[in-house]
């Protein structure tokens, strides 16, 4: 059962492929108000975590509590109504719709309604329309977006499309979202922007997992930190003691100096 005052309690995660453990026994937790990030080399389980905890992937053990109830199992789009968000490693926009349209459905969550409202156009419906567009043109405006709402998707450059992906993610006030590798392909300054948006989440109250191979970012914006290596936990704590833990240096910082 989830811990008290724990938003996120992952207990004996495990999930094999074709034999291989991607995941064995982890367990973290997820503290609200905080960032969480998720580090480790490449096949160290990091997506496949992720997966298992937005229900792409129902893992063979173990538990996830959220706002003490065990998700495991439970459909991606039943988790989705619960609460959680999350974007891609591999960016995934609607490149024809516009930038306000892609982050709307983010609110498909919160939409409701039925067949029958949609074909007579009640009042009801064209109210819940607006009140669901300002939500959207809110968010816009705080991800630095607002003057690009009637852009297409197609024509933004990559950073731009980076953070609309993240709105999109934020739009629906999740309790938790799952940032997957929001920096990759992004240059200093377009990384210095997200590392900025997610400070500015973080002071609003929002609670993150982070999953990121950029050092700089994680050990900037976080507050814990798991590293998996094999499909195993072997390290977490504050960005601090992460960084100077030899097991992580070995694994996955390499030959970074402690002090980078």
């Amino acid at each position: 059962m989830i811990v008290s005052g724990s938003l996120l309690e992952i207990s004996g995660l495990t999930k094999h492929f074709g034999g291989l453990p991607a995941l064995s026994q982890v367990s973290f937790r997820a503290e609200p108000g905080q960032v969480t990030a998720l580090i480790g080399p490449n096949g160290a389980g990091k997506t496949t975590l992720i997966n298992c905890l937005t229900g792409v992937i129902r893992p063979e053990a173990g538990e996830i509590w959220f706002e003490g109830r065990n998700l495991a199992g439970l459909p991606a789009h039943r988790i989705a109504r619960l609460g959680i968000s999350r974007t891609f490693q591999n960016l995934r926009i609607f490149p024809r719709l516009s930038v306000l349209d892609n982050v709307l459905c983010g609110l498909t969550v919160r939409a409701g309604g039925s067949m029958l409202e949609a074909l007579l156009r009640t009042p009801g419906l064209r109210h819940r329309e607006r009140r669901l567009k300002l939500m959207a043109l809110e968010v816009l405006d705080n991800f630095g977006l607002a003057d690009k709402a009637a852009w297409p998707a197609a024509v933004l450059p990559y950073g731009d499309k980076k953070r609309v992906e993240m709105a999109r993610a934020f739009v629906s006030q999740p309790s938790l979202t799952l940032l997957d590798e929001p920096v990759a392909g992004l240059n200093p300054d377009e990384t210095a922007a997200v590392a900025g948006l997610i400070r500015q989440m973080r002071l609003a109250g929002k609670t993150m997992i982070l999953v990121e191979h950029d050092m700089e970012l994680v050990m900037g914006v976080s507050d814990h930190v798991v590293v998996l290596d094999g499909g195993s936990r072997i390290a977490q704590g504050t960005p601090d003691e992460v960084r100077h833990n030899p097991l992580v240096l070995e694994a996955y910082l390499g030959r970074m100096s402690v002090t980078a």
